[in-house]
């Protein structure tokens, strides 16, 4: 896992919109897993000022929290208030409803995302880490850190929070042949040093450590300021 460090979430945000545009600009078809959170929406909003083809870009969400569409806490809402108008008729957003449980709208969201990666390789991932080590809704202790190999998106009960999340899996997660990790803020410091420089498997997001593409955790100074290499 590679370690790029800028200097403010500013730069943060511009490098990661630069990391798409290159990427989707060298693919005829382009497919982009979006995170949730605070730290991508203004790699989001940058977007916009970059000259990307929207029509052969595919978005989707890397997780999604159990609520309906327009719902605030909706991560599908916080990337559409924020991406390019463009872009919005690109984003794949898992389905919801009263009726619906979790664990079927999670398989059909699966059955959609096979649909767009014929080869089972996403073409880039952007996520996010919490300060639990956490990434997309692979939260520490919870069932889907050990889903089924064979499943790329699973619904998740996130015990801790009294909730229930739909997530990728590691299974998805490590196939992507690039991903960006955005680390943000003095508060992530003593984690990402512990991620990145301490022992395999404390932390849900160092299933990245067998990724078979690029991952880059991509960090302000403030976050890397724990990180003795």
């Amino acid at each position: 896992m590679d370690i790029a460090v800028v200097d403010d979430t500013h730069e943060l945000s511009a490098s990661a919109a630069d990391r798409i545009e290159r990427a989707a600009a060298a693919a005829d078809r382009f497919t982009l897993g979006l995170s949730g959170g605070s730290t991508p929406a203004g790699t989001y909003a940058m977007l916009g000022a970059r000259t990307i083809d929207w029509s052969g870009v595919t978005m989707w969400l890397s997780d999604e929290r159990w609520v309906p569409h327009d719902h605030p806490d909706s991560n599908g809402r916080m990337a559409l208030e924020h991406l390019p108008a463009e872009s919005h008729a690109s984003l794949l957003r898992p389905r919801w409803s009263p009726t619906l449980e979790p664990d079927d709208s999670a398989a059909f969201y699966e059955a959609e995302l096979r649909s767009i990666h014929e080869d089972a390789a996403p073409d880039m991932v952007l996520l996010g880490m919490g300060d639990d080590g956490h990434t997309a809704s692979l939260f520490p202790g919870t069932d889907a850190l050990h889903a089924d190999p064979h499943r790329w998106f699973v619904a998740n009960q996130v015990r801790q929070l009294d909730t229930w999340r739909l997530t990728s899996t590691a299974t998805i997660l490590r196939a992507a042949r690039e991903t960006v990790v955005l680390v943000a803020g003095a508060g992530k410091a003593g984690v990402l040093a512990e991620v990145l420089e301490g022992p395999d498997g404390v932390y849900p997001i160092q299933l990245l450590r067998e990724a078979s593409g690029s991952v880059t955790f991509l960090c302000d100074r403030a976050a890397a300021s724990g990180l003795t290499a």
